[in-house]
Formats: structure tokens, sequence, C-alpha cells
């Protein structure tokens, strides 16, 4: 035995039951192996990975030049602990991780946790323990269950976002941003316009005249509140009192990615209401441009750069004026008159000589002056709702819209509302009198709330017309044949001319460029692009996140702490939980647990001007911040003086065009090589996290434009879950299935003899479906369980658990056992004498293909190579070492444990895991005979076994000659022959 292997315990006998051989590899057998080895590596260090520079770089400074920097999404340590789906995606990058590793690279692989949230909150809530209390003893259940899979992490670069040295960090970046300001002008290192950069440099240009002040008072002549309110303007990180989705089920605001289309909350499901609040955003806006081109630039699913581009929501077209003339309130006692116009942005300008009415939302402020008091000449009926004058048709409408959520108020296929407002507005194009109708189905937080409308290109103003009696006008010639509704598709245009120009039979796009320029000549309105993007609300009325390094001065006005005052830790509090805990509540306000210690809320301080009295922000960051940036802290997790060396970032992110992602994927924004986790978080996180990174890259303190190159989606592991006839879920795994008597191959369900019914979907304890992972190391061992999910099926798609089928997996475990131990005597059986020829070719093959499978992350199809080869050794009368000891280290990066047992017991010192990966000799794949395929009229008749380098002319002889061409041919005759040596004969009878 070598120093890395030792005889196993002998497996015990269950009572009564058969006697097994001593040897044999069973779930106990396994288990001793398995926390051996995981002790092993713990104690060597076997995965740390060295940095260039720093407390984790070796003696001698030397590191590998080649590196594979692969990340986990973050997980949040949950109290109810794992389930056998979620290490799918850990185990996949454990996988790939190994492999890179014994391909030579320098491979940095760790785990921390995301550890503020509202789960812990909310059991604080419930039983009163502190949070952290609840959040540490699920990160050690969690780190338990994860350290038994055998993960090949790095522990030195572990940690959680709640430990008070990663929270500093999480507050200097925000005070970053706070110090920042976003110029569209400015040239960035990689090439491109527009930066961030401090705030300072903002303030020293309008200090000495190179930019102008708003109102073009001279700085020197502002007070210190309006200068600090012009630095507000641009800050990237910025207070403001803004319309928020408020949860009073939740006592906090929420960001508009974190309400559904439903509008309500994505945790919890609690109704979200509109409120205003003074609150942090985070001007992510300014880098709108950035987040949608430079998604070219990154290695990412389609699926998830179209999820990210349609939030984004760019969009191309023009602001256009249309002037409203009417009596206003202010004005009726005189008779007077104002144009208040109203401008809307529309993506087609082209239509606008189709556009016969407009809508605006509720909430816009023209309702609030330019609404008549008399209905103008010629209203009809149908759109006053039945009010006598507009003013009441408006509040009444206005009113019954405030009850609504916007999801109600956008939902598909419900009928379209609305009400003429008395405002008629003047088409730019042709000088038209247009209705203005107010309608729920507009809101005001996207464009400018308003829009016009043109029925005779859109589905939805169709309907409205249709309802309202409005007309409706083409301005796109639909095809021949076409009868009602709107036309949407592609043509010439038509019916769209002035005295001053003509846009008839132009195609679209010619269209839009030449109304635009007409627009502008005119002074209507202008070409632009907008967003579907919002600001990113930053702020949280709850107790376990990181609070702000920010505090308020007795007027009010913002002061950022001093470095050296972070990190800002969290107080103790009487009561965790929010005061507004109505979930229907919408006129609550929110009252952060922060603001119940008012030791902590108001402190002294000398900020610079002699010490003073202060107050805290009362928020939290929300959890998003800390899940924003720990890619960085993973490759400098100690230190102390910055928030990454940079000379470290550039050696494990920074762009590398050489292909170097291990796919051949060129690297040329930098970022972790391979990024996994699932995409329900294509939006949220990933989004965040980019324009994080996006910053910190502008200011200087990384090298990487982007933080993740490429990036893999995982599919789910999902269950059967089996209900009775009432609805009652019942244990999964004590149901039966009852194949049906008559043979039919039907089957039916049955627990404890009543019959259940079976459906499909995600693990949970309420339908008593969990497998844990616990559970499969005790039945099975790590290393069955680790095979079994990665052999289910491609990675990237979702598969059904089968505990039933997890045998499969642990048989060729079993059977790659038994080619290189005794199972009686536990002696190494393997033998020294040469391979025979076809059994070098199969080993050839298989690493070859192998590596080309584990390369794009195939890993199920790379199983199935594995298992092929390991079948061949077990029927040969000796299995031959040097054709097993490229199976064990094929093995390695799925079964860890047992390749490191049989690697040392083939006599070898040391991990593995640093093992070259095998080679294939490429005179071994060089076939020297081939299976030739023999047709007759497209119909396999027979099959040739040929030399490689047979000639066109002898194939086709010894192909007409066989058997099965003669029976088939019969009495006919040959018309021609296509030969396509050596693999395909294909003879065409006459």
């Amino acid at each position: 035995m070598t120093s890395d292997s030792m005889t196993p315990q002998a497996a015990t006998t269950p009572r009564g039951g058969p006697e097994e051989p001593r040897f044999r590899y069973t779930a106990a057998l396994a288990a001793e192996i398995e926390e051996r080895w995981q002790e092993r590596w713990a104690e060597r260090g076997t995965f740390h990975a060295p940095n260039p520079v720093g407390d984790l770089a070796p003696a001698d400074g030397a590191v590998p030049d080649e590196k594979f920097y692969v990340l986990d999404m973050f997980p949040y340590p949950s109290g109810k602990g794992l389930h056998v789906g979620h290490p799918l995606g850990y185990i996949a990058t454990d996988v790939v991780g190994r492999y890179q590793r014994m391909k030579g690279k320098n491979v940095l692989h760790a785990l921390a946790y995301d550890a503020f949230g509202l789960p812990a909150e909310q059991y604080a809530v419930q039983t009163g323990q502190h949070p952290r209390i609840t959040t540490e003893q699920n990160i050690t259940n969690m780190r338990r269950q994860l350290r038994r899979l055998g993960l090949a992490h790095d522990e030195r670069r572990s940690f959680a976002t709640t430990d008070p040295g990663y929270v500093r960090w999480t507050q200097w970046i925000f005070l970053q941003m706070y110090h920042a300001f976003y110029d569209p002008e400015a040239e960035r290192p990689d090439g491109g316009r527009g930066r961030a950069r401090p705030i300072a440099e903002l303030e020293a240009e309008l200090a000495d005249g190179t930019r102008e002040t708003p109102s073009g008072t001279p700085w020197a002549d502002l007070s210190a509140a309006e200068r600090a309110a012009i630095l507000d303007e641009h800050r990237l990180a910025y207070v403001s009192e803004a319309p928020v989705n408020w949860c009073p089920g939740l006592g906090t605001v929420l960001a508009n990615e974190e309400v559904t289309a439903d509008g309500r909350s994505e945790r919890g499901n609690y109704p979200v209401f509109k409120r205003s609040l003074r609150q942090w955003m985070m001007r992510i806006t300014a880098y709108a441009d950035r987040l949608v081109d430079d998604l070219d630039r990154i290695d990412w699913p389609e699926k998830v750069k179209i999820m990210q581009r349609n939030w984004i929501g760019r969009s191309s077209g023009a602001q256009v004026r249309f002037a409203v003339e009417t009596r206003v309130s202010a004005g009726e006692a005189t008779g007077g008159t104002a144009d208040v116009g109203l401008e809307v942005f529309t993506t087609r300008p082209d239509t606008l000589f189709g556009a016969t009415f407009m809508v605006v939302a509720p909430e816009h402020m023209i309702l609030d002056d330019a609404v008549p008091s008399v209905w103008p000449e010629g209203t009809k009926d149908a759109w006053t709702g039945g009010y006598a004058t507009p003013v009441e048709a408006v509040a009444a409408y206005r009113a019954q819209a405030a009850a609504k959520t916007d999801a109600e108020r956008q939902e598909e296929g419900r009928a379209k509302s609305g009400v003429f407002t008395g405002i008629l507005a003047t088409n730019p194009v042709n000088g038209a009198a247009i209705p203005v109708f107010v309608a729920d189905y507009v809101l005001m937080g996207y464009g400018t709330g308003a829009i016009m409308a043109v029925p005779g290109g859109d589905q939805r103003d169709y309907e409205f017309a249709t309802a309202f009696d409005l007309p409706v006008v083409y301005t796109v010639q639909p095809p021949e044949g076409f009868e009602g509704a709107a036309y949407t598709g592609e043509g010439a245009v038509i019916g769209s001319a002035n005295e001053e120009i003509s846009l008839d039979g132009m195609s679209v796009d010619e269209a839009k460029t030449a109304i635009i320029a007409w627009l502008e000549t005119k002074g209507h309105g202008h070409g632009t692009t907008t967003y579907r993007l919002r600001d990113w609300l930053f702020s949280r009325q709850r107790y376990w996140g990181e609070p702000f390094p920010m505090v308020y001065d007795a007027e009010g006005r913002v002061h950022a702490l001093p470095e050296e005052m972070l990190p800002v830790d969290l107080p103790e509090v009487p009561d965790y939980s929010p005061r507004t805990f109505d979930p229907d509540d919408a006129t609550s306000s929110p009252e952060p647990p922060l603001g119940r210690v008012p030791e902590w809320v108001e402190v002294r301080l000398d900020l610079g001007d002699g010490e003073q009295t202060y107050y805290r922000d009362t928020n939290t960051m929300p959890n998003w911040a800390g899940s924003c940036w720990y890619e960085l802290r993973y490759v400098d997790p100690t230190n102390d003086r910055a928030v990454v060396d940079p000379e470290i970032e550039r050696y494990w992110m920074g762009p590398r065009p050489a292909e170097n992602d291990g796919a051949g994927h060129p690297n040329t924004a930098g970022g972790a090589d391979l990024y996994v986790g699932g995409v329900e978080h294509a939006v949220l996180h990933l989004l965040y996290a980019r324009f994080w990174h996006k910053a910190l890259y502008d200011l200087g303190h990384v090298s990487s434009v982007e933080p993740f190159h490429r990036l893999f989606n995982q599919g789910y592991i999902q269950a059967y879950a089996f209900a009775d006839a009432r609805g009652q879920y019942v244990p999964a795994d004590e149901v039966e299935e009852v194949p049906a008597a008559d043979g039919s191959g039907e089957v039916t369900y049955r627990w404890q003899g009543t019959e259940v019914f079976r459906e499909y979907g995600k693990m949970g304890k309420s339908l008593k479906n969990i497998v844990t992972p616990d559970d499969m190391y005790d039945a099975y061992g790590a290393d069955t369980f680790r095979v079994y999910e990665m052999s289910m099926g491609p990675l990237d798609v979702s598969r059904p658990w089968d505990t039933r089928a997890v045998v499969g997996a642990q048989r060729f475990l079993q059977r790659l056992w038994r080619n290189v131990v005794d199972e009686t005597t536990g002696e190494t059986t393997v033998s020294d004498a040469p391979a025979d020829a076809e059994t070098r070719r199969i080993v050839a093959r298989t690493v070859v293909e192998v590596e080309t499978e584990m390369a794009a992350m195939r890993v199920n199809t790379a199983i199935a190579r594995l298992i092929v080869l390991n079948n061949h050794l077990t029927a040969l009368p000796e299995v031959p070492r040097e054709a097993v000891e490229p199976l064990v280290l094929m093995t390695a990066p799925v079964a860890p444990h047992i390749a490191e047992e049989l690697w040392g017991r083939l006599g070898h010192t040391g991990s593995l895991s640093h093992e070259p990966f095998p080679t294939a000799d490429a005179s071994l794949l060089v076939e020297e005979e081939v299976t030739c395929v023999v047709q007759v009229a497209g119909k396999v008749r027979d099959r040739l076994q040929v030399p490689v380098s047979i000639g066109e002319d002898e194939l086709r002889e010894r192909a007409l000659a066989t058997a099965g061409v003669q029976r088939a041919l019969g009495e006919r005759g040959v018309r021609t022959v296509i030969v396509r040596a050596p693999r395909l004969v294909n003879i065409v009878p006459a």
C-alpha cells in the first residue's frame, strides 16, 4: 500500500443477510474511502489555488501561466438544507474544474454564502432568534453537506456576505458609486466612450467654469446646499423622492425586478403598491447602452442575452410634440387659453399620418390643468362614460384606475376601458384635431405616459378604436385580400403625405428617417432612444442587510462616512418585525427596525467641520448588494487594503484574447472563465453584477470589462409527487407502481393499497418527495451520487429524479473497483502484461472522446464513453494496467474518491488531482479496417470489413459479389453503382 491509500475496513454484513465479499464496493466502503480522502485533501491543501502575489502566493512566486476560474452562483444558506436538486450545478463545476486541473491549469474554485436576506429575518420575526445565529447554523449544515460531496474547493477563499470584512468592502463600493458620476463623453481604456469619473472632477470643472451650472449661476455664488443638490443630480448613488414599489406584507420597498408580472412580490407573493418615498437609488440607466452592447462580447446563452436586452428595453424612434390648445383651469374666468402640448415617444414615427386619437395615463399631469369644463362640439356619447362634463368623467376614471395594479391594468384580453378627456390635440403632420382619451392600459412609468394611437397598425389601438367608434387609417399597404383589424406586417407606406413631405411608396425604414428629419426641421420633434430600464431602487426597510455608510445632518443633507469608519455594523434591535405587516394596507408606511435603536441612529462625528450630531440611515441595502461583487473577493479574499489587488485581478479575470476558457471561446472582455447557475438569475443578479463591475472598471479598480465571460445555465432536477383523491400528498418513496393486468403497459400508483395520482414538478417538504444528499451518501456513497447526477442527461436540460435508477451509477463504479481490486482479498489484480491491440485502440478512442465531451461540458456522454471502456475491460481475462490507469484518471473528475483510492492501489503516491489527463497515441486512432455499408436502392443489404485504403474499383467489385446484394438484385441488372470508399456503396437496380 502507498502512503495515500490504506486497507479499507471490511464491509459489514447485514444480520441475517447473505454474506458479502469483505472488500466489495458498498455504500459503507464508499463512505470510508470518501471521508478519508476528504480529510486528506483538506490536510494537504490539495485544491489550494496559488495567487501571483499576496498572502496566497507560493513561496517562490511561480504560478502557471494558464489559469481557469470556475464559479458557481452564490448559494443562500437555507434552513431546510439541500435536496438532491441543489448540488447539480456544484457537481458540474467541480467536474469541469478537476478536468481543467488535470489539463495543467491553475484552477480557482471556491464557494461562499449569500447570507443576508429575508428568510433569516422572517424566521427572526417568528422566533426572536437573531438572524446571524440562524444564518451561521445554516451555513454550517450546508458546508457539511457539500464537503461530503467531495467538492474541490479552495476553502481558504470561503466567506459569507455577513462577515464584517466583506461588509466593509460592500460599503466601500457603495461609497465609490456615491463619489462618482457618469460622463457620457469621457473615453474609456477599451476605446469606448462614456464612463464613470470621480465626482470631485465634476466639482472642479463646475468650479473653474469648464462646465456651466444648470442655472448658469457661477459655482462660487451658490450655497453649499445648492452645490450639493447639483452634484447629487449626477451621482451614481443618490437619494430620490420617487414612486416606489411598496410591499406592506414584507414591510419593505422592492425593485422593479422583484415584482412579478401580476403586481406581487417575487418573494412571498404579497400585493405591491405604488408609494412615493425617499430612497437610495443606483443610476444603472447610465450604463444601459453598455449593458446591451457588451452582451456581444461575452459567451452567454442567447436566451439570457435576449432577456437582458428586453429588460433594458432600448428602443429607437422619435419624440413627437402634439399641440394642445385649450382653456385651462387657471384662465377660465377670463377665457384664457394656453398651449400646454403633449409629448409622445414612438418607435414608428412613419405612422404619424395614421394617428387618429391619443391616450394618456391616468397619472399624466396634463389631466391636472388642461381638462375643459364642457364637452367639445362633436363629442360622441360613447366617449363620455355617461358623465355631464369632462372634469367629472376624468376624475371618476382616475379614481377607478388608482385602485388597480399595473399588472391588472395591462392584463391581456380584458376589455379596453377609457374616457374622453375633452382635450383635442393637433397632429403635427396633417393638422387634424384628434381626441385625447385617458385609459389605464397606458402607464406613467413607461415613455412619456402618453401614446399616439394608430389603430391601422397596432392591434391594441384597433380594439380601442373599435370600442369607441374612432377612425382607422392604414399607413402601410396591406397585402391583397387582407380583411379587418390592424396590419402589422411589412409593405410600402401609403396615405402619408402633406404639402411639404410625402412618405408614400417608401419602405418603413426609409419613411422613419424621412419623417424624423422633417419633424426636426419643423420643430415638432426629434429622433431619440428610450429605455425600459429604470434606476435601481437600493433601499430596504429591513434589519438583516448591510447598513448604509451614510449619515444625515440636522438639515437632512447626506454625508458619506470616511473609509476608516467602515464597516458600519448592525446594532442589536429589540424587535425584528416590520410595524406595517398588513399585506393589504396600501396606505401604510415602512418603519425599519433600525429606527428603534436611537442610540445607534444618533451619533456624534467629526466629518471635517467639527464634531456634530448626525443621524444614520435606518434602511439597509438589498441582499443583491453582496452578490454583486463576490467573484472579486474569491480571487483576493484576505486583502484588507484594497477591494482586490490589481495584479491578482488581472491574472484571474483580465481580458485574454487567446483561447482561454476551455471551450475555444476568445475572452476579450475578461471575467471568470465559467459561471454556472440557474436561468432564474438572468436579469436580477446578472444585470446588477455587470453594472457594479463596469463602474469599478471605469474607476480603475479592475481590468476586466465584464465579471463573467462564459455563462452556463444548468437545468433542474425535478421529482414526481403523489396525491390521493383528496389532494393530500403521500410519501413518494412509499408509492408502488402497479402494471395493468391486461398487459397494456399502463400503470397505476398505490400507497398503502389506495390509488394515488402522480404529478411532476419541484421537490418540497409539503409534497413529501424530498430526497436529500445525506440519503444518497448513506445508501450509495457520494461518488455514486455524483455519477448519477452527471449521467442523467445534458446539463442544461431539466430531468426527473428517480432513486431506483441510481443503482446503474453504482454498478459502473463497482465494476471499475472489481477491475482493479479482488473483492475477497482486497489485493490489486491488474496485469503488467501489454494490452492487446483492440484494447489499446479502444483506450485511445475513449481518451479523445472523453476529452471532447468534457471540454464541451457534455459530462453525461463522457460518462457513457467511460462505461463502454470499463465494460470492455471487465470482459477481458486479465485487466491490463496500461488500460485501466487511463480509465481511472478519466473517471477522477466525476468520481474522485474511488479514483484516488484505486490510483493509490495501483502503486502511485500522492493525489491524482494534479496528474496529467491521459493523452491518446495518435497511431492507434488510425483505423486499419472499417465497416462498409452496402445498399441496394437505398436499403442496407450487407456489410463488408475492408481496408481503409481500399480503392473504388475494388470496393465496387466486392460489394456486387456479396450474398446480400445478389439476393436483393435477383434477376435485375445494375443501372449504376455509387461508391463512397471506404464506408458506403449504393447499388441502383436497372
